[in-house]
């Protein structure tokens, strides 16, 4: 939500502040960072300026409030389908149908997420960072109930995350015209049964 000591705490400013990021990410999904502007923003909120100023001191301080929004999106969406199936291997195959879901649904997530790598670095860092600790925690503790092999567990967060992104890129923002569950089996039986020839 809001940085810093503007978190709202009333349901009202909580609505108020999810208004504002929707329409931030509207705003900078389709003109940019650069071009975006705060007048749109509240005005596709449907919010007064000096509300959105209420919540966030400048267009920098929204795009970054955005980033980290998103990133929370994308980990509500996902990490429910992972810990709702039968065991890791089964949650992989879930979790990227999930991501291309989310994807196909909030197209704005790519520019937004590459334009704060020039933004705002620390958040661009922070949301690759903290994905990956989350994922290389949740391998190790599958490989402890026995439902992945032994690993270096970064390593394997970070190729798992590269592959997703850039199958999200290409079948969930350039082309989402093929099923999700035929691009998530494929990339399953990557994962579970790599590259070797049998």
């Amino acid at each position: 939500m809001a940085p810093g000591d503007k978190v709202p705490r009333t349901a009202r400013g909580q609505r108020t502040v999810r208004l504002i990021l929707d329409a931030a990410a509207a705003e900078f999904g389709e003109r940019g960072y650069h071009e975006g502007s705060i007048a749109r923003i509240a005005q596709r909120a449907g919010v007064a300026i000096g509300s959105f100023y209420t919540w966030f001191d400048s267009k920098e301080a929204v795009f970054r409030a955005l980033v980290a929004d998103m990133s929370r999106q994308v980990r509500e969406h996902v990490v429910p389908h992972i810990l709702a199936a039968p065991d890791r291997l089964a949650g992989e195959k879930a979790g990227i149908a999930a991501f291309l879901d989310f994807v196909r649904t909030h197209k704005a997530l790519y520019r937004i997420i590459d334009e704060s790598a020039f933004v705002a670095e620390d958040a661009y860092r922070r949301h690759y960072v903290e994905v990956a600790d989350g994922y290389a925690t949740s391998l190790e503790q599958a490989f402890g109930r026995g439902e992945v092999s032994d690993g270096d567990w970064q390593v394997r967060a970070w190729a798992i995350m590269g592959m997703n992104v850039f199958l999200g890129l290409k079948f969930g923002v350039w082309d989402d015209s093929q099923p999700v569950e035929r691009i998530a089996e494929a990339a399953h039986r990557l994962l579970a049964e790599g590259l070797t020839p049998r």
